[in-house]
């Protein structure tokens, strides 16, 4: 993945732009020389004075629509590339009125990609490239294209009108087009100073020296980079052959140093590397501020985290506190001697009157589900805090209900039908003599035998309450006994699972800032193969 793939640039933003423009230019074998204006400064005259023939459109309206590449060729030609891949070929450069010119509408054809031009130029077969570009300060789609071609010219000549002072847009363009952007082989041309009163031209020429000296342009020792070049003139006398005019209008100088300039700088490069450092120091820029950005993010994400750990880790200290309080607060009220001191005496009179679920109902079940929600309560709380699923509930039964052992009387007589019965009575209020026709219940305080077919009371057993009234506390007891005995065991195990669930293991980084991390990496890495590329290029361009 490259660096603008990452940092994902907008598709027609100018530092995209850029690069695609100085890929081409480092590829290009040609030397370039990139003609720009405002409409109508007479740059592709010049072109055709320079070439000594009418090739490329010129008029009093404005009409280049197109990046016009010149080139050598064994004929006249003119190539035409279309966005779906046709290529047009015609002999001449009549075609360029259909294909490279702006519409009514002062519009470029926004299905042309390529406009060459082959000439049979003995300079262009040196590998020297011409490029006329469309006028600047007319439309954006113009400026555009201007401002990504002339990052492919090695050599930039800009045409000045001798009329006008340097305008505010060309000012600009000279710093944010040229200079910003490393382009300093930078050539001024005036044209039109035929057209000035000849007592004007000095103060014309001296204005137009302070403009070229205030852009310090890297050319040849002893190389000037402004001209004067009256181009229609210029054009008129190279068509009709006349040498002497054609010094008189600056031709002759002016291409004498273009050519100068391009003999030297060809064989050189040099002025590849500032261009190159201009257009990638933007990039680098983005990939510092972005890893910076990331960099930034990490720590704050990783300084929250911790913060979040911090908080767990309190809030782990505090609800484990709370539900081992809880817990042990069960475990109080279930401790047997505590459960015999606070229940025992009620239980027995509950037994005695045949009235164990009330008791249940009313006394028990409710403070067993007071601490069990009390318990639950923390769980809950953890639960909802550290978003995890709670366990299964504590789950504490009662016992089943107590079977009473009544005592026999001492005057009732031991018959052979029962012989082998034992009186119980069961906390129901009703209970069966096991392997026997005959039953023993307490109603109402005595106790009767019952005969099981009939249901009907017998005799009495026990009538005396004493021995009632210890039966039935001696049964509350093993109650509260096989009640304490059965719920520890649970209790612990619920204790284990619980302590096991609320465990907080924080994980070593805070969640989605693994895509960060590869991002980061990415980044770096990029940075650093870049910087490594422009050390290897540098040697090579420079």
């Amino acid at each position: 993945m490259t660096a603008m793939g990452v940092l994902a640039f907008e598709p027609n933003s100018q530092i995209k732009q850029d690069v695609i423009a100085l890929g081409e230019y480092l590829q290009n074998p040609h030397f370039r020389i990139a003609v720009f204006a405002p409409f109508n400064y007479g740059k592709s005259t010049l072109l055709n004075a320079w070439l000594g023939a009418r090739l490329l459109p010129m008029d009093l309206i404005p009409t280049t629509g197109a990046a016009i590449h010149v080139k050598y060729g064994e004929q006249i030609e003119t190539h035409i590339t279309l966005k779906d891949g046709t290529k047009i070929v015609k002999n001449g450069t009549n075609i360029l009125q259909e294909y490279a010119i702006l519409d009514n509408d002062r519009r470029m054809r926004s299905d042309v990609t390529a406009v060459e031009v082959y000439y049979p130029d003995p300079w262009l077969k040196t590998g020297v490239e011409l490029i006329d570009l469309p006028g600047t300060d007319d439309r954006e789609a113009q400026d555009n294209l201007v401002r990504d071609r002339l990052l492919t010219a090695d050599l930039i000549i800009q045409v000045l009108d001798a009329r006008k002072l340097m305008t505010l847009n060309e000012r600009e363009n000279l710093r944010d087009w040229l200079s910003d952007r490393g382009i300093k082989t930078v050539v001024f041309a005036i044209n039109f100073l035929n057209l000035i009163p000849s007592e004007e031209q000095q103060e014309v020429n001296r204005r137009m020296r302070f403009v070229a000296e205030s852009f310090r342009s890297e050319l040849p020792n002893n190389v000037s980079n402004l001209y004067r070049v009256d181009a229609l003139p210029a054009l008129r006398a190279k068509l009709k052959g006349d040498s002497a005019a054609l010094a008189t209008n600056g031709l002759t100088t002016f291409v004498s140093a273009i050519e100068q300039i391009t003999a030297i700088q060809q064989s050189e490069k040099s002025l590849r590397l500032p261009r190159l450092l201009a257009v990638v120091e933007p990039i680098k820029q983005a990939l510092a501020s972005k890893i910076t950005t990331i960099t930034t993010e990490l720590t704050e994400a990783k300084e929250q985290y911790q913060a979040e750990i911090e908080v767990k880790q309190k809030a782990e200290k505090i609800i484990k506190q709370a539900f081992q309080r809880s817990l042990s607060e069960l475990e109080s009220w279930l401790y047997l001697p505590n459960l015999l001191s606070a229940y025992q005496s009620q239980l027995a009179t509950a037994l005695e009157q045949s009235k164990l679920d009330d008791w249940e109902n009313q006394q028990l079940q409710p403070k067993l589900l007071e601490y069990q929600n009390a318990i639950a309560h923390w769980v809950n709380k953890a639960s909802e805090f550290f978003d995890k699923k709670p366990p299964a509930e504590l789950s504490i039964t009662l016992p089943k209900p107590p079977e009473i052992p009544l005592p026999k009387s001492p005057n009732t007589p031991n018959k052979s039908s029962d012989v082998d019965l034992t009186p119980v009575a069961i906390a129901t209020g009703l209970g069966w003599l096991l392997g026997g026709p005959v039953g023993a219940a307490i109603i109402g305080g005595a106790t009767y035998l019952i005969d099981k077919n009939s249901e009907s009371p017998v005799k009495p057993i026990v009538t005396d309450p004493e021995l009632i009234k210890k039966a039935a506390s001696e049964a509350a007891k093993n109650y509260l006994t096989t009640f304490s005995n059965e719920a520890f065991p649970p209790l612990k195990e619920y204790q284990q699972i619980v302590e096991k669930w609320l465990d907080f293991q924080p994980s070593l980084e805070p969640q989605n800032t693994s895509e960060r991390y590869h991002n980061l990496q990415l980044l770096t890495t990029l940075s650093s193969n870049l910087e490594r590329e422009l050390e290897i290029l540098s040697p090579k361009i420079s």
